[in-house]
């Protein structure tokens, strides 16, 4: 993370993470704190004298809880930097260092919400959901939006249909959060959207195509007949293994094919963004799927065999925010969408980033509507 800051050297950072403190919360909430003072005090961020933190720790509220971890980082050099107060209806001028904890449902400076239990019932105590905030930059309002959404619970469910059951889940919280950050209760302002969406490659039609050539075994369990693994095998060549599939099991016998070229090959079956093209934009992907990577430290750009590899992280935007973005300057590149540490060992997910400019003068035509920020 240092070494991308250190590279873009941004003025404006905003970090979202999720699953904040891990699977097993009450054994690791405390590093929360250590990890959280690091990158406030470190010598790669002294130069950003303002910050933002929103943690939600507080693990015993079923009701609330989403692991979410909103960092946004202010550079000195930046100035007239004004938050929304969702309670007070208006914008506050960002100074110091703040960190806000445990429960945030009663911080003004964001909308925090779980998605209810009847979407994913599958999950009895699911931790999905989303973080809203609202920032003000030399006239340019705009909302950041952490957000998680459903994750597949079996391979063998999200092979049967297509789109998978899952999918059309994702589709619904998705569809819910974008409805929420643009109903009639505050202005309506250009947003981006970013975390992890767990979107996942259509697995029927993905399946189908690594294994066209190949015979399919199917194994049940003795005592409910239920499907319990799905065989492929070459129909030549010794009858080779090229996948089994379990509900915890997508082991594909060529690994390369997710890695080479950065997997493009498989972006044709990468759909679930497709329902949202009239609302959400999003830059060519130009890295490897995202997830599942191996969690043992010396396997770094290693796959899991628990899940087919996809680009469950994404950073989204709406059509007004893709014209806040200056795509050129000097012939340079200067908008780049990318992964962060492609041979570093991070958990089961990679880290992208979005580093861009705010283009000159965006945002102006609506200035005296928001009569937050004055250029100094």
């Amino acid at each position: 993370l240092f070494q991308v800051v250190h590279a873009h050297k941004p003025h404006f950072m905003a970090l979202h993470c999720q699953e904040f403190g891990g699977k097993n919360y009450e054994a690791s909430m405390s590093h929360v704190d250590k990890f959280v003072k690091e990158l406030l005090s470190s010598d790669a961020m002294k130069d950003y004298n303002r910050a933002r933190v929103y943690l939600d720790e507080n693990y015993k509220s079923q009701e609330h809880f989403t692991a979410l971890g909103s960092f946004y980082f202010l550079h000195e050099s930046l100035k007239n930097i004004y938050q929304f107060d969702f309670k007070a209806k208006k914008y506050k001028k960002v100074t110091g260092k703040e960190i806000y904890s445990d429960t945030l449902e009663s911080t003004p400076m964001l909308e925090k919400e779980k998605f209810p239990q009847d979407y994913f019932p599958e999950c009895k105590w699911s931790r999905k959901g989303f973080i809203r905030t609202r920032w003000c930059i030399t006239d340019c309002a705009f909302d950041l939006v952490n957000i998680h959404l459903f994750h597949d619970a079996s391979n063998l469910i999200a092979w049967e249909t297509s789109p998978s059951v899952y999918s059309g889940i994702r589709h619904k919280a998705l569809g819910y959060v974008l409805d929420r950050i643009v109903d009639q209760r505050f202005e309506k302002v250009s947003y981006f959207v970013f975390g992890d969406f767990n979107f996942r490659l259509d697995a029927k039609a993905v399946v189908e195509t690594l294994c066209a050539k190949a015979t399919m075994q199917t194994i049940r369990a003795a005592d409910t007949n239920e499907v319990v693994k799905l065989i492929f095998r070459e129909s030549d060549n010794d009858r080779k293994v090229m996948l089994q599939l379990e509900k915890k099991l997508f082991d594909y016998f060529n690994q390369d094919v997710f890695r080479d070229n950065n997997g493009t090959a498989l972006l044709e079956f990468d759909r679930e963004l497709s329902v949202f093209k009239d609302r959400l934009y999003e830059l060519d992907i130009s890295f490897p799927p995202s997830y599942p990577y191996s969690e043992d430290s010396s396997q770094g750009k290693q796959y899991m065999n628990t899940r087919c590899p996809a680009w469950c992280d994404r950073i989204l935007m709406s059509h007004s925010a893709k014209e806040l973005i200056l795509k050129v300057k000097n012939d340079e590149k200067i908008v780049i969408y990318d992964h962060i540490g492609p041979n570093v060992c991070m958990g089961d997910h990679k880290p992208v980033f979005l580093s861009f400019r705010i283009a000159a003068g965006a945002g102006k035509p609506i200035a005296n509507v928001h009569k937050c920020c004055v250029v100094q």
